[in-house]
Order: structure tokens, then C-alpha cells, then sequence
């Protein structure tokens, strides 16, 4: 990535439908200038804290505090150098903090972290909060999971279509703060190109948002729609956690400048099903001219066997070239980066899982009937919201899928929904309130 290439970013954080405070946090840090873009990149962090009461808020906050502080401040070592000493100098001071107080005892937080420089992109993580990239129609997950699941899993002990019970599931194997020195993972730096979007989040939106749906939104709408159409629809799921998301997207390169390898994708990766089809079509045609041809030189030689050398050496050079083609076809289809082929690891990047990111009418007919769900819990429960600009996204949404619009619709969609939202939001407040007037009126009754 370049100085001069933008990055459009959003980021989030909503506290859920079951949890009374948020104990996740999350800092983005751009550097000012090109100098400091040259030696630390764009820096992006998200936490999710652990422990009671305000155990885990603390953590994650002094992760978030630290990190930058000490990613920047260090001049003197490589990007992914100086993300692990930041992750480790936030490392020790959670667990000083936790030695000071009893009630802060073994307190932690997981942290995954994103720094973009001229290099690419370096991730450094502990615990389950996961980094994606969405690139073109594909999803893929660039961080292990620290659990228990995953861990078993990578041991062979587990197989990944088995499942734990959820008390289990979730299990951190890793954190920051309740041992002396913590154990993270840095990859890369892994090359960007122009439109790559990164998303960083805590597990409240991975434990009820599927990847090709986070893939889907993330890649077709804004990070601002994207980051509120998520988290709505994991709250809506049941908001059983904090949500946290943060959204980057690598910009296009300055004009005039020559993009080099690692910023442009493989040839195979352009190639859309027509273009593939054609190339198919025209190596048959090759290959049965090259056959007719054939026949007629042989056809020459047996009448004239004075042209039999010539003849042969016209045949033999014409299929050789057939044949060549055909097997440098086949090799590239061959060397497809496994974002093509659908597997474990991809060209350029170290994901452990990858997921379309396409924009199906799937998708869209899930929103809609989930959007359809809140309109009669709307009127039913009288909720207050701007109903005019919800019915003018509505009929938005309707007339774009009836044009076959699908990205229109899913952002029309993603508004109607947010607009409903204001109005549950409010009704549950409401709700919270009356029940915690009628509490004290029971309680001052006795």
C-alpha cells in the first residue's frame, strides 16, 4: 500500500441486548504523514474484555491505550517487530494492573490488531477476535481462533463438522493480562491491492453472524452501512454479547502510477465465467482446425510424396503448438489462488477459512423477511421511529429488487432496518424502565 492511496474506515460498538456494560473497546490510529506512514503504517485495534464488573472494560481499555502508544513510539524495529513488542507491552501492563487490586485479579482481554504500511498489511492477535479481508467475492479469515474448539480442532482431537457445547465452545486458550507474558500471533506483512477490505471484530458479531453474510455486506455496502447493518443483524439474532467491528478499505492507486505485482490480481483471477467460456471455445476451434489441417497435408503427402517432408514438419509444429497451449491454459487453471478454489490457505495470505462473499437473493430475501418481522412488532408495540423515511427506504428496497439491483437493495434494505432499530431501541428503554419503576414500587410496598 501507498501514502497516497486513502483509506476508508468505520468502526462501532454496541453493547448488545443481555450484557449491562460493554467490556469491548477499540482505537484507530492513522498516521499524519507519510514519514510516519513509512515506518508504522495505518494501525486498527479491536478488544474484548473478560471478567465481572468492570474487569474486563478496564482490560480492554488499557490494551487499546497501549498498543498504539507503543507500536509508534518504536522507530526501530519492522512493522511486525514492533506490533509484537506493542502487543506484549500491553500484555504487561493488564497484568500489572490486575497484580494491584485483588479484584482485578487474572483479569484479560483479546485483542486483534491490523497495521497497513507500504509493506502490507501485518496482524497480530490473542484470543477468538477475528480479522477478515474481503477481497472480489471472497471472504477470508486471516486469524486463528484462540479456543478451545479451534485447538482441538488443529490437534486432530476435533473434527471441524463436530461441535462442542457452548460452555465449552467459546473457551479463550489466550488473552492479554492474567499471565506475565502473553503468547501472540503476527503474520505478514501480507501484500494489499486496491479495493481490499479488512474487518476487525470481537466475537459478539462472529457468534451469530455466518462469514458469507459478514463477506456479502462488508464487500457490497459502505464500512459505515456495513458496520451498522452488522451489528444490527447480530443484535437482532439476540445481541447475546458486546459488538464490536471496525472497517478498512484499502483505496485506489494514485493516478499515473504503475501498479507492481503484488497490487494487481493474477490473470486466472480476472477472468469472469464468459471470458473463461471463450478461452475453452477457442482451444477447440484450435485444436479442430489443427485436426482438418492435418488431414489435408497428409491427404498432400500420400498425392505428392515429394511434399511428405514439409508437409510433416507443418503438421508436427502446428500441433506442438496446440498442445502447448492447451497445457498453459491448464497449468494456469491450475495455479488459481485457493481464494478461486475454495480451500484452507490463499495466494499472498495465511487464511484459515474462506467463504463466498457474493451477494445472493438468498441474503436478500433474509433481510426482508427480517425487516417484514420488525414492521408488525412496530405496530403492534406502537414504536416510534421516522416511519416516512423508513416507507421511502422500503419501496426503495422492493423496486431495486424488482430491477434485479441486488447491491441497491441491500442498501436500502440495511437503512430500512437501522431506521426500525431507532424504534426498538427506544421501546426496549422504555420497557427497562417501567419494569425497574414497578421493582422499586414492590420493593417499597414491603
Amino acid at each position: 500500500m501507498r501514502w497516497e492511496q486513502k483509506v476508508q474506515f468505520a468502526s462501532q460498538s454496541d453493547i448488545g441486548f443481555r450484557r449491562r456494560n460493554n467490556q469491548d473497546s477499540y482505537v484507530v490510529t492513522l498516521s499524519p504523514d507519510a514519514e510516519s506512514f513509512q515506518a508504522r503504517g495505518h494501525l486498527f485495534v479491536v478488544a474484548d474484555g473478560m471478567g465481572g464488573h468492570a474487569v474486563g472494560e478496564l482490560a480492554s481499555k488499557i490494551c487499546v491505550d497501549t498498543i498504539p502508544h507503543a507500536y509508534f513510539k518504536n522507530r526501530s524495529d519492522d512493522m511486525p517487530t514492533a506490533l509484537t513488542a506493542a502487543i506484549q507491552a500491553a500484555n504487561s501492563a493488564v497484568y500489572e494492573k490486575g497484580s494491584q487490586n485483588i479484584d482485578f485479579n487474572r483479569m484479560g482481554t483479546t485483542c486483534v490488531s491490523l497495521a497497513i504500511g507500504p509493506d502490507g498489511a501485518v496482524i497480530g492477535h490473542v484470543g477468538d477476535s477475528r480479522l477478515y479481508r474481503v477481497r472480489r467475492e471472497q471472504i477470508d479469515q486471516l486469524t486463528f481462533d484462540h479456543s478451545l474448539e479451534w485447538e482441538l480442532i488443529r490437534h486432530g482431537r476435533l473434527k471441524p463438522s463436530e461441535h462442542l457445547l457452548p460452555e465449552v465452545k467459546h473457551v479463550i486458550t489466550r488473552s492479554i493480562g492474567p499471565e506475565a507474558v502473553a503468547e501472540p500471533e503476527v503474520d505478514g506483512p501480507f501484500p494489499t491491492r486496491p479495493g481490499d477490505v479488512f474487518l476487525l471484530c470481537s466475537d459478539g458479531l462472529t457468534g451469530l453472524v455466518k462469514d458469507p453474510e459478514i463477506g456479502a455486506i462488508t464487500k457490497h455496502l459502505s464500512p459505515v452501512d456495513a458496520c451498522r447493518l452488522l451489528i444490527n443483524l447480530a443484535n437482532l439474532r439476540g445481541g447475546t454479547d458486546n459488538i464490536t467491528v471496525i472497517i478498512a478499505q484499502v483505496g485506489p492507486l494514485p493516478e499515473g502510477v504503475t501498479p507492481t505485482p503484488d497490487e494487481v490480481a493474477d490473470d486466472d483471477e480476472n477472468l469472469n465465467p464468459e471470458a473463461d467460456q471463450f478461452s475453452w471455445l477457442w482451444l477447440g476451434g484450435l485444436w479442430t482446425s489443427a485436426i482438418t489441417f492435418a488431414l489435408g497435408i497428409v491427404w498432400g503427402m500420400v498425392q505428392d510424396e515429394e511434399q511428405w517432408r514439409g508437409g510433416a514438419l507443418a503438421v508436427i509444429s502446428l500441433i506442438a503448438a496446440v498442445v502447448i497451449g492447451t497445457l498453459w491454459r491448464a497449468q494456469r487453471r491450475k495455479q488459481v489462488p485457493a481464494e478461486k478454489k475454495k480451500t484452507e490457505s490463499t495466494v499472498l495470505s495465511k487464511a484459515y477459512r474462506t467463504a463466498s462473499a457474493k451477494l445472493t437473493p438468498e441474503l436478500l430475501e433474509m433481510l426482508g423477511t427480517l425487516e417484514e418481522d420488525m414492521i408488525q412488532s412496530a405496530a403492534k408495540e406502537e414504536w416510534v421511529y421516522d416511519k416516512l423515511a423508513h416507507a421511502a427506504a422500503h419501496n426503495a428496497a422492493k423496486v431495486a429488487l424488482e430491477k434485479k439491483q441486488l447491491p441497491v437493495a441491500l442498501k436500502e434494505l440495511g437503512h430500512s432496518i437501522d431506521l426500525l432499530m431507532v424504534g426498538l431501541l427506544q421501546h426496549r428503554k422504555m420497557a427497562a424502565a417501567a419494569r425497574e419503576a414497578e421493582g422499586r414500587e414492590s420493593k417499597s410496598g414491603h
